[in-house]
């Protein structure tokens, strides 16, 4: 049987001191208490604290446009670095071959036929070098159709997880003022709300069309220039708060003027590429490609003077492909069309620390997987009810897992696309077949005739998801509600 035997001293026992250093360590934190509870929570704080997103949206910018993706003639050294230094996607879609459709399924998560903006917000009047009064234009499409009221923007989910959210650019969500920004999810808000403008006069076909916030103002300077002074401006007012900034250049897109040459550049810009004809578009496109270059390379520079770049997401990517084949190729087609050139995008991801850096991802994805990405990401919650057309591609991007999309779907009015595995079906008046993206990534051979059984199951694919999307609850300002 064991013994315990007290080896203190004399008139001191094991309890005793116990008290004696318990009433010491009381004494300290009495005096260091309070600052060591602000460090801790210091400590939490910054161990809690959410990501910012800065999403941003380039404007007809063709897969192969930027160096990144393989041109050597243009100047894009800050979207290259971003690519160097974190994840480039190579087959990345967007929803539509054009931008109001394509815009908003990046703000719902939603295929165009499900959040109802299937089509362009245009007025076709210009076609004929109409120019538009103020009286006019108050009662045409631009002014008057929107996105549903009724849809959940990314926006709407990150604000109520505590992010200050910003749109800088071109929102093409709808003029009236109930479909504005501030209206659908934004805090803070300068560009236009239409699909163009001119860069310098900031008119569309005549119509002044800058806002800040919910009002109409007439500034002067270069659009990108001011897109980036101004998304520079909501990053450092948003101080520590995370931040959600969506910035939609519009960039490359031609100037909405009735000019029929409508790239627009500043000279100094063109002059950088004395190499090539300083009247010729391609050349043009490219200032204007490099010009907006040159505000994401400010922007992060003010991200890591302020000490957000280690805590903040940055996603590239462009609403469509290119509005030549030149920006596209070798892909086929560009705007407008079903080929891989209209719906096929640059998309690059930097986040350092948390993303890889220098990875080539090749994995089937597409813009509907950004808003639970962006949601998961700010442990914000999904909004109940709503039908989401993607899935979260973080694993993709982090840890290169398989992604599980394995169809998509394409409608344009008569135009119609699928993507089924690696089998592409096109039904289109500029061009139809049937073909093996991984063995003819640039749509050159028809299998049509060769493989009817394919032909015939991407049909029916097809007419399924027709049909879900039919059956889906209508939204304006297209259908019927």
């Amino acid at each position: 049987m064991a013994t315990h035997v007290n080896t203190a001293p004399a008139g001191r026992t094991v309890h005793d001191r116990f008290l004696r250093k318990l009433a010491a360590l009381l004494a300290v934190v009495g005096v260091c208490g309070p600052a060591l509870r602000l460090a801790s929570a210091a400590g939490v704080e910054k161990a809690a604290r959410k990501p910012n997103i800065v999403l941003i949206n380039a404007d007809d910018l063709g897969w192969s446009t930027l160096g990144c993706y393989g041109n050597e003639k243009i100047r894009s050294p800050n979207i290259d670095r971003l690519a160097q230094e974190g994840v480039r996607l190579t087959q990345f879609y967007v929803t539509w071959p054009a931008c109001t459709p394509s815009r908003a399924s990046l703000l719902t998560g939603r295929y165009p036929q499900r959040h109802g903006l299937y089509d362009m917000i245009r007025n076709d009047m210009v076609n004929y070098g109409h120019r538009y009064t103020e009286e006019e234009y108050a009662v045409s499409p631009e002014m008057t159709l929107g996105m549903d009221v009724r849809e959940t923007t990314i926006a709407e989910v990150l604000q109520a997880a505590g992010y200050r959210t910003g749109v800088v650019g071109k929102w093409d969500g709808g003029r009236a003022r109930r479909f504005l920004p501030l209206q659908r999810g934004f805090d803070f808000f300068y560009g236009f709300a239409n699909t163009g403008i001119d860069y310098w006069t900031h008119q569309r076909y005549g119509i002044e069309s800058m806002y800040r916030g919910n009002e109409r103002i007439e500034e002067e300077g270069y659009s990108t220039d001011l897109f980036g002074r101004e998304a520079i401006r909501f990053v450092r007012e948003s101080g520590d708060r995370p931040f959600f900034l969506y910035l939609p250049f519009n960039a490359p897109h031609g100037a909405s003027n009735l000019e029929k040459d409508s790239y627009q550049a500043p000279p100094e810009t063109i002059a950088l590429y004395s190499d090539l004809d300083p009247k010729d578009k391609v050349t043009k496109l490219y200032a204007m490609v490099t010009r907006m270059d040159e505000q994401i390379g400010l922007l992060r520079k003010q991200l890591e003077e302020q000490g957000a770049a280690d805590r903040t997401l940055i996603l590239f990517t462009s609403d469509n492909g290119g509005s030549g084949n030149v920006y596209n190729a070798p892909l086929r087609g560009q705007k407008g069309t079903m080929f891989e050139g209209g719906l096929r995008v640059p998309c690059i991801a930097w986040f350092p620390g948390k993303l890889p850096a220098g990875k080539v991802n090749d994995q089937f994805l597409t813009t509907l997987e950004l808003f639970p990405t962006l949601a998961n990401l700010a442990g914000a919650a999904l909004p109940k009810d709503v039908t989401l057309d993607g899935f979260d591609l973080w694993p993709m991007l982090a840890a290169g897992e398989t992604s599980p999309r394995t169809k998509m779907f394409w409608q344009r009015r008569g135009d119609k696309a699928a993507r089924v595995g690696t089998l592409k079906w096109v039904s289109s008046a500029k061009g139809s077949g049937l073909f093996d993206l991984a063995a003819d990534p640039y749509e050159k051979r028809d299998l049509s005739a060769e493989r009817p059984a394919d032909l015939k199951r991407l049909e029916a694919e097809f007419a399924a998801w027709q049909k879900e999307m039919a059956a889906a609850e209508p939204r304006g300002p297209f259908r019927d509600y």
